[in-house]
């Protein structure tokens, strides 16, 4: 049985992706903040599930937690570099300093950390790395700002990462997602449930569980195969045309 471990677990497409590898016969260490949302993964799932409560971005219990998971959840397979947030729409200029930083220290930070921390283990039993990029690190929009240049980072690290990692066996993919409907707008707008509800409203978005799907091919896809990035996004989701400020002449 193969083990995987998937970051920001809690809900959306981290506990989507859990149970789909779950469902597929692997053992899967979750982290995440919220321990009750954690602890209902082991109590639907059972006891391939082992839950490992922990902020992303504190180093030291990340440290912690790996060290002292059980004998049979060591030997880790897979890391899903799931974890990130955005924060705010407001412009670049009226945004807030504070969550630019969180964004960093989530998206770019954490998922380098956790990484690192994991590369010998994975080197050694040839496991893969699947990072949750987006879209936004492609394609620019207002407010997108550091939200979008994180998930740029996440995009070059990964092909950075495969050539580093060239002749080890180690399979390193980016997914990068359009519009999915998850909590990912209510906590990106502090909560507004009425701004979610407008984003999606007719648009027939993704599912938290279409890209936990595609997490799973990726995993299972034969060793001499890897993916090195692939772009999805629903049927009504396509690109935006260039803005032009006009005067008033």
């Amino acid at each position: 049985m193969k083990t995987a471990i998937v970051t920001g677990a809690t809900s959306g497409i981290g506990a989507a992706t859990t149970r789909a590898l779950a469902g597929a016969g692997w053992r899967v260490i979750v982290t995440g903040r919220r321990a009750d949302r954690l602890d209902a993964l082991v109590e639907e799932l059972g006891d391939v599930i082992h839950p490992a409560v922990f902020d992303v971005r504190d180093d030291a219990a990340v440290e912690s937690a790996l060290a002292s998971l059980p004998d049979r959840f060591r030997a880790i397979d897979l890391l899903v570099n799931n974890a990130g947030l955005a924060l705010g729409t407001a412009p670049a200029q009226k945004a807030d300093l504070g969550q630019w930083r969180t964004m960093i220290d989530t998206n770019v930070t954490a998922l380098v950390a956790i990484t690192h921390h994991l590369l010998p283990g994975l080197i050694a039993r040839k496991g893969g790395i699947v990072n949750i990029a987006s879209v936004a690190g492609t394609y620019p929009y207002p407010g997108g700002n550091v939200y979008g240049g994180t998930k740029a980072f996440v995009q070059q690290f990964t092909l950075n990462l495969r050539s580093d990692l060239h002749g080890t066996g180690v399979r390193v993919s980016a997914i990068d997602p359009g519009m999915v409907e998850t909590e990912f707008t209510l906590v990106r707008t502090g909560g507004d449930q009425a701004a979610s509800d407008t984003l999606y409203a007719g648009a027939e978005p993704m599912t938290a569980e279409d890209i936990a799907a595609t997490v799973l091919w990726i995993a299972t896809l034969p060793p001499h195969l890897n993916i090195n990035r692939l772009e999805l996004m629903p049927v009504s989701q396509s690109f935006a045309g260039f803005q032009v400020a006009r005067g008033d002449g």
